[in-house]
């Protein structure tokens, strides 16, 4: 049986595969679980629960405070804010539990439950299969007065636009750091729709915001940071100094500079760690970065003096690394950025900030990534394969070598198996798209060949 926690909580096809009486027994599990490993602090548990603007996290974010309530912790409901905001809030009011239903950049259809244990940390694989196990197992329910109460507080969004605004001029050494910047802001109609654009505005900016009017069926729907042409187009038109664009959830940010050039999670990865070199931040002058990451960006940090230590795939994945080695800077290609002086998870809103002060202090945001440049990458994922034997089978192994030796050190290659299902995702990169495309190709389909299922 697959398990139900992914990389990023539970998620699925929502009143499918993530119900209601799922989220009320997630959320019961989940308080028994940390309770009896000792992560409440001993007086009575509170939670905090959050939500992406998806109609259907109405009902789900009601059943998992149903849940909690019958469990005996007292739940404090922010309504829709981003999931960062929500790690934020349960530290800085101390939670013990925090909740987030969302699906992030999935389509409306989907949505997702996922935890935040006290201090707003993501829980670790063993808690999240302790919650799973104890799924469906009978327990005594308080009675009166020991049964949790339930607050609506939206207005504790406020403290985190606070907050953001607080980390970019910690960040920038001033008040209103973003002064004079014209920035236009794709919020994805999703969770940020208000507070991203509040904060940049707060920080000094003059901000356009679009696709920021969420009706619950809208979110990501060709919108936002997987979907970037109507931000370039808008930046351009504007004639804004750059654009930045969230996912649903907005822990993620991509942006687009004055020309309407897209600047990836690479790009503003690679920024934001020559900034905080610059600055002293950046500890032991050290990125954390995944695997997935272009060479590109490897070369550049070398250029800068940064070391570049990789992680899994995934944004919990770079957050375990980096609280393993006290490392200040860390993300994805995909725009999950997170700067752990101020975030204990990727923040898109917080991102955008900082990426915006780097500009207004050293120049446009198109110079600013100049050096870091991005070789030509080909991902192609193989189906119906038996990827346990990815690294064992001496035939495919004797490929990947052959190809890396052909390349040397003008491109990479990585065999990644899916955690998940039958498949393994080839990525190559090359001098050019040909390249890489050839030698993707080929690979594939020595993966069809020697690990094809019976």
């Amino acid at each position: 049986m697959a398990r139900l926690f992914g990389t990023d909580g539970v998620r699925g096809l929502a009143n499918r595969d993530i119900t209601a009486e799922l989220a009320v027994d997630l959320a019961v599990s989940a308080a028994h679980v940390l309770a009896e490993r000792g992560e409440f602090s001993g007086h009575r548990p509170r939670a905090v629960v959050g939500r992406d603007t998806r109609v259907s996290g109405q009902f789900l974010s009601s059943a998992v405070a149903a849940g909690l309530a019958s469990a005996g912790v007292d739940v404090t409901d922010l309504g829709v804010l981003p999931t960062p905001g929500v790690a934020y809030l349960t530290a800085a009011i101390e939670a013990d539990i925090g909740v987030v239903i969302s699906a992030s950049h999935n389509p409306m259809p989907d949505n997702g439950i996922k935890f935040f244990a006290r201090g707003g940390h993501k829980l670790d694989d063993g808690i999240e299969d302790a919650i799973e196990e104890r799924l469906g197992v009978d327990w005594e329910r308080p009675l009166g007065a020991e049964v949790g109460s339930i607050t609506p507080a939206p207005e504790l969004a406020e403290r985190y636009v606070q907050h953001v605004v607080s980390a970019v001029e910690s960040f920038a050494g001033g008040e209103r750091p973003l002064a004079g910047l014209s920035i236009v802001v794709d919020t994805a109609h999703g969770a940020a729709s208000a507070v991203g654009p509040q904060a940049l505005r707060a920080a000094g900016a003059t901000v356009t915001a679009i696709h920021a009017a969420p009706d619950g069926l809208n979110i990501n729907d060709g919108v936002g940071s997987t979907h970037l042409a109507t931000l370039q187009e808008a930046v351009v038109a504007h004639g804004a100094d750059m654009g930045v664009a969230f996912d649903g959830d907005a822990d993620r940010c991509l942006a687009v500079d004055h020309s309407g050039a897209v600047v990836n999670g690479d790009a503003i990865m690679g920024l934001l760690a020559i900034a905080m070199k610059d600055s002293g931040a950046l500890y032991h002058d050290t990125l954390v970065a995944t695997v997935m990451s272009n060479l590109g960006l490897h070369r550049a940090m070398k250029d800068a003096g940064v070391t570049i230590i990789e992680a899994a795939v995934g944004d919990r994945y770079v957050l375990e690394a980096m609280r393993e080695g006290g490392y200040t800077l860390g993300g994805e290609q995909s725009g999950h950025v997170i700067a752990s002086d101020y975030s204990t998870t990727g923040d898109g809103v917080l991102t955008s900030m900082l990426i915006a002060a780097r500009v207004k202090a050293a120049g446009a945001l198109r110079d600013q990534v100049s050096t870091i440049e991005s070789l030509p990458q080909v991902l192609v994922n193989v189906s119906g394969v038996d990827r346990a034997r990815v690294h064992s089978d001496a035939v495919l192994q004797s490929a990947v070598r052959a190809v890396r030796a052909e390349l040397g050190g003008d491109g990479r290659v990585l065999l990644r198996p899916s955690g998940t299902e039958p498949l393994v995702r080839v990525m190559v990169e090359a001098t050019t798209q040909e390249a890489a495309q050839r030698h993707a190709d080929g690979l594939a389909e020595v993966v069809r060949e020697r690990l094809a299922l019976p």
